[in-house]
């Protein structure tokens, strides 16, 4: 098979990304093209199958000295400048090493980690926080560079458009709706400096051989680092009960603010921030009432000395 063959995207990944919208559809049809422009200025030849996330394509690639890496192309959006600025910054530090990129293509060369080796298949959910916890950490400490959305921002324009996704939803669910808002309020005057993941969960680390853990798929954002605890506490529990999934959230919860030497109430609030974010985005879908993890979430948050108006 020749690399033209190999650049060639399976059937079932591009009628994936043709089922999208329009610039994801334009960007999926000239991915091709873009991939044989990229391994020639980069001097790349295919290493392994092309593999399909949720935001776009990852090729596993050599170098002209044989070194293996990672070409990932998505759609070329605020959304990919932002994780390329935030690679950059990290520069390996906690996440996944940026080894050149085109902003124009939506294409990233990364460092290649073991895909077949996720956090998401350790049993110890000790353990698997304790990993997201010191990736956080490690995160968390890196200036923020410019040109990053900042969670100010965001918060405020949740607050505005919580009024009209509340009419979709019941009395009790509008009641939980408008509370997280008022908690939002309360916080978004002082919305944080760091250089947040947005969605460090466990299956966004990979194992790598330089350290044992370290963080994909960023979607970088300025802000407090409570906004970053909710990826790991929505997670790997959805087969027990609410009072299993409870628990697991307290002691999640519990092991991160620990870990990250945060202001519980402040990191509750933000945690609820996410909560109304979530719960925004679900009504856009259309979706019509409050998701049972935001539910569990907030009950278990209430349970843990921290106030419901937090």
């Amino acid at each position: 098979m020749t690399n033209e063959d190999r650049l060639a995207l399976p059937r079932p990944i591009r009628e994936r990304f043709e089922a999208g919208d329009a610039a994801t559809r334009e960007w999926v049809s000239a991915v091709p093209a873009v991939a044989r422009e990229l391994f020639q200025r980069w001097v790349l030849r295919p290493d392994g199958e092309v593999r399909a996330g949720e935001a776009g394509l990852v090729v596993p690639v050599r170098d002209e000295e044989g070194a293996p890496a990672a070409l990932k192309l998505q759609v070329p959006r605020a959304e990919t400048t932002a994780a390329i600025l935030g690679l950059t910054r990290w520069d390996g530090r906690g996440a996944v090493r940026l080894l050149d990129s085109d902003e124009t293509r939506g294409a990233m060369l990364l460092e290649r980690l073991d895909a077949e080796r996720p956090l998401a298949a350790i049993d110890d959910d000790d353990e698997v926080v304790r990993v997201i916890g010191d990736l956080l950490s490690q995160l968390h400490r890196a200036p923020a560079p410019e040109g990053l959305p900042r969670l100010g921002v965001v918060a405020a324009e949740m607050i505005e458009a919580a009024p009209a996704a509340a009419r979709v939803l019941d009395g009790d669910d509008r009641t939980r709706l408008d509370r997280w808002v008022r908690t939002v309020a309360e916080v978004q005057p002082e919305p944080g400096d760091r250089l947040l993941h947005w969605d460090l969960h466990d299956g966004n680390v990979l194992a790598a051989d330089r350290a044992p853990w370290l963080a994909i798929d960023p979607e970088p954002l300025v802000g407090d680092p409570g906004f970053d605890l909710w990826p790991a506490l929505d997670s790997r529990w959805s087969a027990g009960g609410a009072a299993d999934a409870g628990r697991l959230v307290r002691r999640r919860f519990d092991i991160l603010t620990e870990m990250l030497d945060l202001d519980r109430r402040r990191a509750a609030a933000w945690t609820r921030a996410r909560l109304l974010q979530n719960t925004l985005w679900d009504i856009e879908d259309g979706h019509t009432a409050v998701g049972v993890p935001a539910k569990v979430v907030d009950e278990a948050l209430a349970s843990v000395g921290v106030g419901e108006g937090s």
